[in-house]
């Protein structure tokens, strides 16, 4: 069968790396790719945003089954485009994908059907906005309503700090349309986790557990980042947590959608604070997290293209997923100055040498190729994801891919996976 996976991230590489592993495919195409991708997919110089040229392609190509990896195109309403073409397409329609294309959306559903999340306010008056934040005081959380790159939240300490981060988001249009409209969220404190299931609308499959660090330093210090690295088993969800994820959160987000007309079908993406045994929601996101794909795609045992193809049907039937036991660590190598400004073009050296390396794998995000060298191009650059025997031993795999890759200003925190070990011990 032929597949097409929209994106160009890490993500969208674990992916193609994944489905490529696959013995019902014979061809893979990627738009737009990256030099990691080219070495498993023809790379298509199509953006994920031109659903039309997307659809032509895929219609032109005879693509079985398509793949979408980012959120915009998802919001946009490719899988409407797909569907109505009589295209199979893996992903939720623009109305389901709301969830996360929309924060007040998302909340709302929670607070109608009883899902625990924090208590929020939405506001699209910005005097209104600032005059809450003084009256509830920090610490708080202000959110974006809209998509802001995973760069949209603010965990604000103090009330200046909310009242600035308005400012920014409604003023000052940080974030653009984004900020149309601000939710306003009771601050959770915790230890954060990632949960994902793949779904058809009615029937769901868990995944296995993981864990993001979405702060650009070490200590889960300074800005939010897209994610800075993540790991998978994460301890911090037992076996008793996992059932009341699948049986509080995930199930009725998924009868709730159902319910409310906007049946939600692929991958959902559940963003967790867990404290003293008991889950809240933070956010939901309606793609595969990154960089959590990489280190759950890794472990994945499944060939995962029929698992596609059941959620793009509308008839997933099976209830549970096989695992590699080993565990998998993703470090995200970054461009210095992210998620700030920073400067492209460097070139990367040391990607030969790290992919010698047994139990490595060196997932491409955002680099380029130029003048026949691999460059960087984007924030997020490389996941170096290493496998081992347990969390311990794969940190010190991906760190060991880590240290033979280097170019001008990198950046990368060194404390992956730390909170697993310290549960463990």
């Amino acid at each position: 069968m032929k597949v097409l996976v929209i994106g160009g991230g890490g993500r969208e590489h674990a992916l193609v790396w994944k489905i490529a592993q696959s013995p019902l495919v014979d061809k893979i195409w990627c738009a737009p790719g990256n030099p990691g991708i080219a070495q498993l997919a023809e790379c298509v110089d199509i953006a994920v945003d031109d659903l039309d040229g997307l659809l032509a392609f895929a219609q032109k190509t005879g693509i079985d089954l398509t793949v979408v990896g980012p959120e915009l195109p998802l919001t946009l309403g490719i899988v409407d485009r797909f569907r109505e073409a009589g295209l199979d397409i893996f992903g939720p329609t623009k109305a389901a994908a709301q969830l996360e294309g929309s924060k007040g959306f998302s909340k709302d559903l929670m607070a109608r059907y009883n899902i625990p999340t924090a208590a929020y306010r939405r506001f699209d008056n910005h005097a209104d906005a600032v005059a809450y934040i003084r009256e509830q005081g920090a610490p708080i959380v202000v959110k974006a309503d809209g998509l802001a790159a995973g760069k949209g939240v603010i965990v604000a300490m103090d009330v200046e700090t909310a009242v600035r981060a308005v400012d920014d988001i409604m003023l000052d249009k940080v974030f653009g349309a984004a900020g149309a409209e601000v939710v306003i969220e009771e601050f959770m404190d915790g230890e954060e986790a990632s949960f994902f299931a793949f779904t058809d609308g009615r029937n769901i499959l868990p995944l296995a557990s993981s864990q993001d660090h979405k702060r650009v330093f070490d200590n889960d210090e300074g800005l939010n980042t897209g994610g800075m690295g993540a790991y998978s088993p994460a301890p911090v969800v037992t076996d008793a947590l996992h059932d009341e994820i699948v049986e509080t959160i995930v199930r009725p987000t998924i009868a709730g959608m159902a319910a409310d007309g906007h049946p939600y079908s692929g991958i959902l993406y559940v963003g967790l604070m867990i404290k003293d045994g008991r889950p809240r929601v933070v956010e939901y996101n309606a793609r595969f997290g990154d960089p959590e794909a990489q280190p759950l795609l890794a472990r994945m045992k499944e060939d995962i293209v029929p698992i596609l193809q059941a959620c793009a049907r509308g008839n997933l039937t099976r209830t549970s997923l096989e695992w590699h036991d080993k565990a998998a660590v993703c470090v995200v190598m970054a461009s210095g100055g992210y998620p700030g400004s920073y400067e492209k073009g460097h070139p990367i050296s040391g990607l030969e040498e790290a992919a010698k390396l047994d139990d490595l794998v060196v997932f491409h995000a955002g680099t380029a190729e130029k003048d026949g060298k691999i460059v960087n191009v984007g924030g997020r650059v490389l996941g170096v994801t290493g496998l081992g025997p347990d969390v311990a031993s794969a940190i010190r795999k991906a760190y060991e891919g880590v240290a033979k890759i280097s170019w001008q200003d990198v950046h990368f925190r060194r404390d992956i996976g730390a909170k697993a070990l310290k549960r463990k011990g």
